[in-house]
């Protein structure tokens, strides 16, 4: 009766570790499905800014035979400035909610994982208890 009760013991404690292991690897999954679209939309935004550099150039080219007034001339390199200022400002934004993203997904990941250990624990003094009342 006794190698009965410790081979449940044994078999819950398996099935618990399997079912552990299988919602780490899906949540592992789903966070590598985001890293995926992350990469996946930042050369799309690389791209984007290629094209928008080769339609700048172009403007540019354009702009070398229209001659402006000097005070157009200024107020057209403040905007190209203050464009590409708000690139670097919008690209450091993009890097900070990156970095968030992925400390929420860690924890969020580290929280399931101490639950889950808390569960095990639970279910293992459960069956120390019943054991224990069944020697007696």
């Amino acid at each position: 009766m006794m190698a009965i009760d410790q081979n449940v013991f044994y078999i819950v404690i398996a099935v618990i570790v399997v079912v552990g292991l299988i919602v780490a690897l899906m949540q592992w999954r789903k966070v590598r499905e985001a890293q995926t679209n992350v990469e996946f939309l930042t050369k799309q935004a690389e791209l984007k800014k290629i094209e928008l550099v080769e339609r700048d150039l172009e403007f540019k080219r354009m702009m070398n035979d229209i001659i402006l007034p000097k005070d157009q001339q200024e107020k057209l390199t403040n905007i190209r400035e203050n464009t590409s200022s708000l690139m670097n400002k919008a690209g450091y934004l993009h890097g900070e909610i990156n970095e968030r993203v992925n400390r929420l997904e860690a924890k969020t990941e580290y929280i399931k994982l101490q639950k889950l250990l808390m569960d095990i624990e639970e279910k293992e003094k459960e069956l120390e208890n019943k054991s224990k009342g069944g020697k007696k």
